[in-house]
């Protein structure tokens, strides 16, 4: 459960230094507050830690089709390719094999490669570059060969 006393001094730390964000983990939970430039305030949100080391684990879809998901690991944001300039790491049609970077996601000014566990071919890419990602959130669809 969220301690909403934590979160409105969070709040109140990023106004008054006047940062981007910053994160901080308690009790097992990670409370994390951002503000983008000339937005509005920042919104508070929570999740549970999970390693940065861990990979994303294949997961079956709600589908029969044999496709496979490759979800988040963690909360980030979504991007297709290395840099803005650089072509995408995969895109549908593209096969891939276990190993395989498909996107990356950023968390906390930290790029996190995400792998694919699974040999197959991408069928849809379900994740929008630049979004905000949750943590199991679905990012890839593979139709395992």
């Amino acid at each position: 459960m969220a301690d909403w006393d934590l979160v409105k001094k969070l709040i109140q730390m990023v106004k008054e230094e006047d940062i981007s964000g910053l994160a901080i983990e308690e009790k097992g939970v990670k409370y994390e507050v951002r503000r983008e430039k000339g937005g509005p305030a920042p919104i508070p949100h929570t999740s549970h830690l999970i390693p940065l080391s861990s990979s994303p684990v294949p997961a079956k879809t709600d589908e029969d089709d044999g496709l496979i998901a490759i979800t988040s690991p963690m909360v980030g944001t979504f991007y297709r390719s290395p840099s803005p300039e650089a072509p995408v790491f995969v895109q549908t049609g593209d096969e891939v094999e276990p190993g395989k970077v498909v996107c990356v996601i950023e968390a906390m000014k930290l790029f996190n490669e995400i792998e694919a566990e699974v040999r197959g071919k991408i069928v849809k890419v379900l994740a929008e570059n630049g979004k905000p990602v949750e943590y199991g959130q679905k990012l890839f669809l593979i139709k395992k060969a």
